[in-house]
């Protein structure tokens, strides 16, 4: 395992939605996310978490120190009681000392815990991390119209069902989509929680491979077509930083170049980057 990360990072990314429904709420019917007051889609920071879990899965499998905390089916604790049978939990005898060597074990082994953080007290205690890398909700350029859609199921699920029906195994549904949407999402990378959870270069840079390439592998009728269009990276000369966050997100410029028209493509917004001040690179990655 490579150093841990020396550099703060901000970084943008933009990523759109065509003919699907990037994040339901399970609160209301599982229609897309909105902001009630603006009409703005949203995508929840643990949607895109999730993504990312996926793909560092898929791609690393079993390897050592890359394993997924939250994963589905996943029992956590059992995985909490499994770090106190390592030998170096084992060897401390105060209950401060063990708790500690414990996260040490959780953070060193899974990629999730070191990245996004976790709490570890539900059972045995691990304590609880803070990531290095945090997320914000993924906002809409502008705003977004669910399409209501009945769909129809040629049969039905029971006999019983059948005959209720008289012979028509047609069952009707619902499903929600946006025409488009461009949605975009600023995340924040510390070096010191890097320092802390051992954040590593190589589990970065298997990050922004994560950002780029996530929603190829995360494909269904119901999230229509997800794609990254653009990841902006922010790099700092220091650990502390160089610049505000937000002067930084504020150098993205997303404009909309389709007059009147609902925008339905990429190409409908023109996305410009601004100068980054001294002490700061401007990396894009996409």
């Amino acid at each position: 395992m490579s150093d841990p990360v020396k550099n703060r990072y901000e970084f943008v990314l933009l990523f759109d939605v065509k003919d699907g429904n990037p994040n339901g709420d399970p609160d209301a019917g599982n229609l897309p996310r909105i902001d009630p007051e603006t009409g703005n889609g949203l995508v929840t920071d643990v949607c895109l978490k999730r993504k990312v879990r996926n793909y560092v899965q898929l791609t690393q499998g079993d390897k050592p120190k890359m394993k997924i905390f939250i994963k589905e089916k996943a029992i956590l604790n059992n995985m909490i009681d499994a770090a106190y049978e390592d030998e170096f939990v084992k060897s401390k005898e105060k209950p401060g000392d063990k708790t500690e060597a414990a996260r040490q074990f959780m953070c060193g082994n899974y990629f999730d815990v070191r990245t996004f953080g976790a709490v570890m007290s539900t059972g045995k205690n691990a304590g609880q991390v803070r990531g290095a890398v945090q997320l914000g909700f993924a906002r809409s350029k502008d705003r977004i119209f669910t399409g209501e859609h009945t769909i129809t199921r040629m049969a039905v699920t029971t006999e019983k069902e059948a005959e209720k029906q008289k012979g028509d195994n047609r069952t009707m549904g619902r499903k929600f989509t946006v025409p488009y949407g461009l949605y975009e999402v600023h995340g924040f990378i510390s070096a010191s929680l890097a320092k802390q959870t051992g954040f590593s270069e190589e589990d970065l840079e298997l990050f922004w491979n994560a950002l780029m390439n996530m929603f190829d592998h995360d494909r269904s009728a119901a999230r229509g077509e997800m794609a990254p269009q653009k990841l902006i990276v922010f790099k700092h000369d220091s650990a502390l930083g160089n610049a505000p966050a937000q002067k930084l997100f504020n150098l993205v410029k997303v404009e909309k170049n389709c007059g009147d028209k609902p925008p339905r493509s990429f190409s409908d917004y023109d996305v410009s980057v601004g100068e980054a001040p001294a002490g700061v690179e401007l990396i894009e990655k996409i």
